[in-house]
């Protein structure tokens, strides 16, 4: 029984796989540059300089692979999210992540204005863990669980509040145009050198969720199961919530604020693989890198040659998405 069910699982896998290819070659043939499938052959394989051929390697295909990072860690740090929490509504966008690194974002702005951009990495870090402490802080109960209703409720808060801190000191130092390029949620001008930064550090946090996605699993159950399980549970926690920080920290470092992307793709994974967490982080992976090429594809090509912002497309698909899980959760939350 268990070998039939490994097997389903694994053919899943590689159809995601092969989606997620077929994906990636339709969003380097398609956008407002007319290129070919031999183009795209020759942009991968050699070193022709063509003009057709230079705005595959060059401009396309950083951008194309900096979707299927951004999307991949979202669709992991969101399924870890809410294994650790409990909560169908958990997502880096909507529980003060994104917001306290775009936060830390226009400081950093401001403070150190020739910062690199590893020192900008650096930088979204930091404010994504001070965004998580917050609603961490303010969404716990007396005896220190975490309660979903209070966790939404203070990530609503506590985003809103970074977001005017954001705001304001982008006003008050007149870096608003600079911060709102950076954060405006998009792919454009994505460069090998962002991708050479920050591809490591998103891999080896999907690498340490893989690893980890057994206890997540077991988390998932309940604090008692776990503990009775001889689960680590502090320690376990620490670190996942290191690893989303990390995953949601190198996105908005590299793509700005993205919501609902951590919030969909769990949801769609579980229809597919189950609740297995050794099975949701991976399935979330493929699927999320799936979506958001086909997001940023659909952004370049639906108004060409105008561009229509990915985080728009994101946002028509997440804010429906969003309210069917909290009127399919609303009792079970309450």
């Amino acid at each position: 029984m268990m070998s039939k069910r490994r097997f389903a699982v694994a053919c899943k896998l590689l159809g995601c796989a092969i989606l997620l290819a077929l994906c990636f070659v339709l969003s380097m043939v398609f956008g407002a540059a007319d290129t070919t499938l031999r183009d795209v052959w020759l942009a991968l394989t050699s070193a022709a300089k063509d003009e057709s051929i230079l705005v595959l390697r060059e401009l396309r295909l950083p951008r194309e692979l900096a979707a299927m990072l951004i999307g991949a860690a979202l669709a992991v740090s969101g399924a870890i999210m809410q294994g650790v929490t409990r909560n169908p509504l958990a997502d880096p966008g909507l529980l003060g992540l994104t917001s306290g690194a775009n936060m830390a974002l226009a400081l950093a702005f401001v403070f150190f204005p020739g910062l690199s951009y590893v020192g900008i990495l650096a930088a979204c870090f930091l404010g994504a863990a001070l965004g998580a402490a917050l609603v961490l802080a303010l969404g716990s109960t007396r005896r220190g669980r975490l309660s979903p209703i209070r966790i939404v409720l203070a990530g609503a808060a506590v985003s809103a509040f970074l977001y005017a801190v954001s705001d304001g000191v982008s006003i008050l130092f007149k870096i608003s145009k600079d911060v709102s390029m950076w954060t405006a949620g998009g792919l454009i001008g994505t460069t090998w050198g962002q991708i050479q930064a920050i591809a490591p550090v998103i891999l080896l946090g999907i690498a340490g969720a893989l690893l980890l996605s057994n206890q997540l699993s077991i988390l998932n159950l309940s604090d008692e199961v776990a503990t009775g399980l001889g689960q680590r549970m502090v320690l376990v926690k620490a670190v996942l919530f290191v690893l989303v920080i990390v995953l949601s920290g190198a996105s908005v470092a590299l793509v700005g604020n993205m919501a609902f992307v951590g919030l969909m793709i769990p949801h769609i994974v579980r229809k597919i693989a189950g609740t297995d967490y050794r099975h949701v982080l991976p399935f979330s992976a493929l699927i999320g890198a799936t979506f958001m090429l086909l997001a940023d594809t659909l952004g370049r090509t639906i108004n060409a040659p105008y561009e229509t912002p990915v985080v728009a497309i994101v946002a028509m698909l997440g804010l429906p998405f969003f309210l069917f899980v909290v009127r399919r959760g609303g009792k079970a939350l309450s």
